[in-house]
């Protein structure tokens, strides 16, 4: 991997373990779950290392799949903005030009 690739995949990880340095959005299916099921959703989002050449082409560490068992299979999917949030980062691997935002959503809603 290049070490852009490297910065980019630290800074996703950064905000999916430790939910800081970016926004945490779920779209309305997962906001309809009782608050337990959210959380395990939020713990098995924060615990996500099964990445792969599958799942994870460029390896950056942007996307993952996980069963829930009352839910059914979820998606997370990190995106890169610019500061204003009204078009794509110039340079994902640099944090002063990128806003992060890390969307769960059940995989029907997707």
């Amino acid at each position: 991997m290049s070490p852009r690739t490297t910065r980019i995949a630290e800074l996703n990880d950064q905000l999916r373990t430790a939910f800081t340095s970016g926004r945490i959005l779920w779209t309305p299916g997962i906001a309809a779950l009782p608050p337990e099921t959210q959380a395990d959703i939020l713990a098995k989002v924060r615990a996500f290392d099964a990445f792969t050449g599958d799942n994870d082409p460029h390896g950056e560490h942007d996307f993952g799949a996980l069963d829930q068992a009352d839910a059914g299979k979820v998606f997370w999917k990190i995106d890169y903005y610019d500061l204003a949030y009204e078009g794509h980062s110039p340079d994902a691997s640099d944090p002063a030009v990128t806003n992060r935002v890390l969307t769960i959503m059940l995989a029907s809603e997707y």
